[in-house]
């Protein structure tokens, strides 16, 4: 095979399995502002599923418990910002930033309690877990160009890019999707047809909590085996900005995050051009995609209406 062709299909796997967790944790997002409520605590819902996804692991010694675990955590932790953003009705981006600083702490006390070699307590980083295994199907692997994609993706990739679909099916085609909509454009209207805001808010927001925990896991148990603090490395905000420039749909998240993980991969085969660049550049390729998304700069894109307005049930 033509070695340019093998560096493009390597350059594709890797540019998938490094959007894979900001898929999942994007669409959370997209399910938690489409019904009104901005979660910026993706980062943190990220680094505690990640955690509990190695705990988990470590625990049962079976990944797939670990990845049930990262699921359950980050939705724990959603739950919190559901209660502090909904029934309490807190400014969304202080309980948002609330919840990443204390999930960053949590994981890295937890570390401390639950982890150890030799009797003696780690510190920065988990023990080694099994990672969750891959065996494609061999009659796949054997089609020309791409088997050899097949074989360098993994189970979370095709978990990822079904969800994607089912997301998008459930946003703009069902009964539950429409009044997700309703209530992040028009909560007042969706309360007087009888819909519940509150109920279908905390549902979304819960879920997003465990889109991003399967997120962490899809880093932890899906590709490093381990967890180390840091290892997130802003990836929530990164799957934030991933949503807006998707403009808050499935698919649109879908073709942002694989940009962004496009600069990523850059960085880890700059080794192998010609011409050389400081690895920096290319590693700051997705934060530099992040902040120009943020300030607006990627075009026109519209928010839910009522995205990030606390709903009083009853106004009008």
């Amino acid at each position: 095979m033509d070695s340019a062709l093998m560096f493009i299909i390597a350059l594709l796997a890797s540019t998938l399995r490094l959007a894979t967790p900001l898929i999942f944790a994007g669409l959370g997002g997209v399910f938690s502002e489409k019904s009104g409520v901005v979660n910026i605590g993706l980062e943190g819902m990220m680094i505690i599923g990640a955690f509990f996804g190695v705990y988990g692991t470590y625990i049962t010694h079976k990944p797939v418990l670990g990845i049930v675990f990262a699921i359950v955590a980050g939705a724990v932790v959603a739950s919190i910002h559901a209660f502090l953003s909904i029934t309490m009705k807190a400014d969304q981006v202080v309980s948002g930033t609330a919840i990443n600083l204390f999930c960053t702490a949590l994981a890295s006390f937890l570390i401390t309690r639950l982890f150890s070699v030799n009797g003696v307590k780690l510190g920065g980083q988990t023990n080694i877990v099994n990672t969750l295994s891959y065996n494609p199907p061999a009659f796949l692997t054997k089609i020309p160009y791409i088997g050899k994609l097949v074989e360098g993706i993994n189970w979370f990739v095709i978990l990822a890019i079904i969800l994607v679909a089912v997301s998008h099916f459930v946003i703009n085609k069902t009964p539950l999707g429409l009044r997700i909509r309703s209530v992040g454009e028009h909560p007042k209207a969706a309360d007087t047809l009888g819909i519940s805001v509150y109920g279908i808010r905390y549902l979304c927001v819960i879920l997003s909590g465990a889109f991003a925990g399967l997120g962490g896991a899809a880093l932890s148990v899906g590709i490093a085996g381990i967890y180390r603090e840091g290892m997130v490395a802003g990836r929530g905000f990164i799957a934030l900005a991933a949503m807006i420039f998707g403009n808050w749909k499935p698919v649109g998240t879908l073709l942002a995050t694989l940009i962004f993980a496009f600069g990523e991969s850059l960085q880890g085969f700059a080794q192998g051009f010609s011409f050389k660049l400081p690895t920096e550049v290319y590693y700051s390729i997705p934060y530099l995609l992040t902040m120009l998304a943020l300030a607006g700069f990627v075009g026109k894109t519209t928010p839910p209406k009522e995205d990030g307005v606390p709903y009083e049930k009853g106004e009008r």
